[in-house]
């Protein structure tokens, strides 16, 4: 099929990419030139594993290619998916003026039947209100639908090539057909395309991310409260996870979740709810606690030092919000490294991958280490952020000889409380008595 893709952000281009993969001809759009001429030349702006060499091979085939022209995109194409960003405003709700813009702008280029295919995230009525705006710039013949994306940062390829599920929003056989037709490739294990109304698409992605956002939260909950009282929130995890009726996903207490997705969803569902005379309390709580749970984590810190942190100097692994990205985007480091900041604290930061983001957001008020252990060298403590892998069995006594003080407060519990105190360190994590 021949298909165009407006915006080359992470959606975009993941979907751009993969959809090349399966044999389509695909054109992605972007109006930053910059952006589009490095794409050209093979440089991804963003980090995704094997994202690099799956836009490299589908350019180098002709499959894939990129133009800051959306015309010749939309007139080339049958599909068009939108693609663009959908940052949050002040209040929480989405900033849809982008996706608007293109709605118009397609709509202008048309030269024949269009299929028009909202793939970003967007609160219900948005694809509706796509089609008003394009309805009022063209005469030609063309529908609407939403194809709402769950790719998770990190794995983002083999979700995209290996769904659960496709959902498909529209009103017309002969376009849920089309769609149909366009995922086959991916779904040859018989995980279901499913196709619904579309206001349903659209609640479908805000309701999945809300409710794995609540297991997120539920789990700091109980693990604050296992702190309180004796219990190991390790063990509560084993337990009630092997319920076939809950699962282990997402049962994993830490320092809140992060990204583009959870936080931003959640918050637009909110604001969507209250825009149609509806509180969801649950939501709401959800949020709250996420952020509290940075704030507690950041007490550990500040109780141990006794309210002293001024000249300390504090080592932190991990930056992105989730290993497998050096995504930033409502990180749980940001928050506690501007705790830190704010009480004068000196922060040394390690990241895989995320350093050089990190320096668009701090500048020069921390310092940045390629090396895990060299951020290490002389801190009194060590905060554990991002479970990256090459954290998980580090060399502990050569941490030891590096630190000054041998204290970790870690954020993820990956490591051995018991092991850890035998080799003489002091040990924080999250629900462990």
């Amino acid at each position: 099929m021949k298909i165009a893709v407006v915006g080359t952000g992470y959606v975009g281009l993941v979907a751009g990419a993969c959809l090349a993969e399966s044999g389509n001809n695909v054109t992605c759009i972007d109006s930053d030139t910059g952006k589009i001429e490095g794409l050209k030349k093979g440089k991804i702006p963003i980090y995704e594993p094997g994202l690099d060499d799956l836009v490299k091979r589908n350019t180098k085939e002709g499959r894939l290619r990129f133009t800051t022209n959306l015309k010749e995109g939309v007139q080339s194409s049958l599909l068009i998916f939108i693609a663009v960003g959908t940052p949050p405003n002040d209040d929480g709700s989405g900033d849809l003026s982008a996706v608007f813009a293109v709605a118009k702008d397609i709509a202008t280029a048309m030269d024949d039947y269009k299929i028009v295919i909202t793939k970003s995230t967007v609160p219900v009525g948005t694809t509706r209100r796509v089609k008003e705006i394009i309805s009022g710039f063209t005469d030609h013949e063309f529908d609407v639908a939403s194809n709402p994306e769950f790719l998770k940062e990190g794995t983002a390829l083999t979700d995209f090539m290996k769904p659960d599920r496709v959902v498909i929003g529209t009103d017309d056989v002969r376009v849920a057909e089309i769609m149909k037709e366009l995922y086959a490739p991916f779904v040859r294990t018989e995980n279901p395309i499913i196709v619904m109304d579309i206001e349903s698409a659209e609640m479908t992605k805000y309701a999945a991310n809300t409710l794995l956002a609540t297991k997120i939260s539920f789990m700091n909950e109980i693990a604050n409260l296992c702190e309180q009282v004796g219990a190991n929130v390790e063990n509560v995890r084993r337990g009630i996870g092997a319920d076939k009726r809950i699962g282990y996903q997402f049962l994993f207490p830490g320092v809140g979740y992060g990204g583009s997705c959870f936080p931003k969803d959640v918050k637009a569902l909110i604001k969507t709810a209250e825009s149609a005379g509806c509180e969801l309390r649950i939501a709401k709580t959800v949020d709250e606690v996420n952020f509290a749970q940075r704030e507690r984590f950041f007490q550990k810190i500040y109780d141990y030092f006794n309210g002293d942190l001024k000249g300390h100097k504090i080592a932190m692994w991990g930056l992105a919000f989730k290993p497998g990205t050096d995504d930033m985007r409502e990180a749980p480091s940001v928050t506690i490294i501007n705790r830190l900041l704010e009480h004068g604290v000196e922060v040394n930061v390690h990241d895989p991958k995320a350093n050089e983001v990190a320096k668009s957001i701090f500048a020069d008020r921390i310092s940045y280490f390629d090396d895990a252990y060299a951020a290490l060298e002389g801190a009194e403590a060590l905060i554990l952020v991002t479970e990256w892998p090459e954290f998980r069995s580090p060399d502990f006594q050569r941490m030891k000889k590096l630190m000054k003080k041998s204290v970790i407060f870690d954020g993820r519990n990956l490591y051995n409380p018991a092991k850890l105190r035998e080799m003489g360190f002091t040990y924080y994590g999250i629900g462990r008595s």
